[in-house]
């Protein structure tokens, strides 16, 4: 499954148990030897009366991560495809919080990931105070962005995406969208 670039593995933990462990994840997000995907998504029961279910996301090198927007789109969707709901509105647990999910349709869902975090320390950005915006020198562009934290990695994990492919038309288009 796929959403704005991010591609994912997803695993239905409802109806089976999944035990895994960051070598095994590493080892099926290889795009030559295993499944490859940037985050492993796994649907867990939740362990609070508000949640429908706990939804926890796994980095391609095993590390967890708090909250992903794009992957918890595709959640909502996953979830209702597989009929472990059909709610429309889906409280959904995350080591970040609660998380709000609203599918509109077949192909859209909102997903209200809480309140952004602009402080530097938070997202993190190595700056001693907050900007309205900073710059970066990548080769020969000069790329403006502004940065926040929605208790995800994406901003560090976008620009190391976009350098590794020499695609800095897409790191800006990546800032934008995280």
């Amino acid at each position: 499954m796929h959403g704005l670039g991010n591609d994912f593995m997803m695993i239905d933990g409802i109806n089976q148990t999944v035990k895994l462990d960051s070598a095994q994840i590493n080892r099926f997000s290889d795009r030559h030897f295993g499944i490859g995907f940037d985050q492993l998504l796994l649907v867990e029961p939740p362990t609070t009366s508000e949640a429908l279910f706990k939804y926890r996301i796994f980095n391609a090198d095993g590390g967890e991560v708090e909250q992903w927007g794009n992957g918890a789109r595709c959640f909502a969707q996953f979830v209702r495809h597989q009929k472990l709901t059909e709610e429309t509105l889906i409280p959904v647990e995350t080591c970040a919080g609660l998380l709000r999910l609203r599918v509109i349709d077949d192909v859209r869902v909102e997903v209200n990931m809480g309140v952004p975090n602009f402080d530097p320390e938070h997202i993190p950005l190595d700056l001693p105070q907050r900007k309205a915006s900073y710059s970066v020198s990548i080769g020969d562009t000069n790329v403006e962005f502004m940065a926040l934290s929605m208790a995800n990695e994406g901003y560090q994990q976008a620009k190391q995406k976009a350098l590794e492919n020499k695609q800095l038309n897409q790191d800006v288009y990546l800032l934008n969208e995280v």
